[in-house]
């Protein structure tokens, strides 16, 4: 995992390559990946690292990043 800047976006070497989301299928461009602070049920508050996918529409999508692969 590579050190996230002050806004949260790690460099990661999958950035503008095309990826697919693994549980729905859906490809598109990795446009980020991001260290967001995110809240469950309970409260309680902890960090993830997202991935933000663009496909040719150009609504964007999130997933965790464990859940994408590399497209050929």
């Amino acid at each position: 995992m590579n050190s996230p800047d002050s806004f949260g976006h790690e460099p990661h070497p999958w950035l503008g390559r095309a990826v697919q989301d693994i549980p729905s299928k859906g490809t598109g461009r990795l446009m980020a990946v991001v260290h967001e602070k995110v809240r469950n049920h309970e409260g309680q508050e902890r960090w993830v690292r997202l991935a933000y996918i663009r496909p040719a529409s150009g609504i964007e999508w999130s997933t965790a990043v464990c859940n994408i692969s590399l497209l050929p």
